[in-house]
């Protein structure tokens, strides 16, 4: 059974830490998998469910050092698969990096039988609690595990021991447009920036702009909102076509979400605004109408 049916599709981080093993945990792993086995480096290979693309020569040379000072603490956990000679890396996949570097030869490992659903989701979560993964590696790891294991936002905050606004904010960055993405990836552009570009109407252009002259995130906040175009106000037309339930509605729902809320009324259906002026304001709002 996935991890994410049935009662575990709650527990995606609480249930890490048993299969993983921290100090306290690997006599119970013992027990639990036969033992934990040492494996030569070339009879492993990467995971294809690995959410990081890219890993950092700098990083895993001073790992590469403190394995050859310390040892591998962390045991990796793999899988067999079928039709593949070896082993799969499920998690672990910097210390095996970093083990060639460092020329040590076998690796100790915890050999568990996971499904491919099973190890996408471990390796997915255990990255996002480990390891400092770029932030749009982190915002696809957060959405696969939204779509393909149908856990919220909620769920995904108290796996991984983050916020949940931490989370919502990451997802947002799935909404850049290739451009900005790419800018996000090199570095040339923060989590901030990336975040404060996304409500110009022509982000790229201003993430771009912010890049070449080293703005700061409120400096693009004003631009953003200078690019916006202004709204329309109401004409007598409007306000005459809405009824006094509209306008009682509209009272109501402004009262509830401590926000400014209009409707406008068509021929057939209508349009409901919400007007926010922060990032934590929208995070309010979905979580009132979520019922959260």
């Amino acid at each position: 059974m996935s991890l994410s049916q049935g009662k575990n599709r709650k527990s995606l981080g609480r249930g890490l830490s048993a299969l993983l093993g921290d100090q306290n945990s690997i006599t119970k792993l013992e027990a639990d998998t036969g033992g934990m086995v040492s494996v030569a480096i070339t009879d492993l290979r990467p995971c294809p469910f690995q959410p990081r693309r890219r890993f950092a020569d700098l990083q895993l040379n001073e790992l590469a050092k403190s394995l050859l000072e310390k040892g591998i603490l962390q045991p990796l956990v793999i899988r067999s698969v079928t039709g593949m000679e070896g082993y799969e890396i499920i998690c672990g996949e910097r210390r095996w990096r970093a083990a060639q570097l460092a020329q040590i030869h076998s690796v100790p490992a915890v050999l568990r039988h996971f499904t491919d659903r099973e190890a996408l989701e471990i390796a997915l979560v255990e990255n996002l609690q480990r390891e400092n993964l770029a932030p749009l590696e982190e915002a696809e790891a957060y959405q696969r595990l939204k779509v393909e294991f149908g856990h919220t936002q909620e769920e995904l905050a108290e796996g991984v021991g983050k916020s949940r606004s931490h989370v919502a904010n990451m997802l947002r960055l799935l909404l850049l447009p290739d451009g900005v993405k790419t800018l996000l990836a090199n570095g040339e552009l923060s989590v901030g920036h990336a975040r404060a570009v996304l409500a110009a109407p022509n982000s790229e252009l201003l993430a771009q702009q912010a890049v070449e002259k080293g703005l700061s995130v409120r400096e693009i906040e004003a631009l953003a909102q200078k690019e916006k175009p202004l709204p329309q106000k109401p004409t007598m037309k409007k306000l005459i076509l809405k009824d006094a339930d509209t306008l009682d509605l509209e009272r109501d729902l402004t009262s509830r979400l401590g926000l400014t809320v209009e409707i406008s009324p068509k021929v057939k259906g209508g349009h409901l605004l919400i007007q926010y002026k922060s990032l934590d304001q929208l995070d309010l709002v979905i979580q009132k109408l979520s019922g959260k």
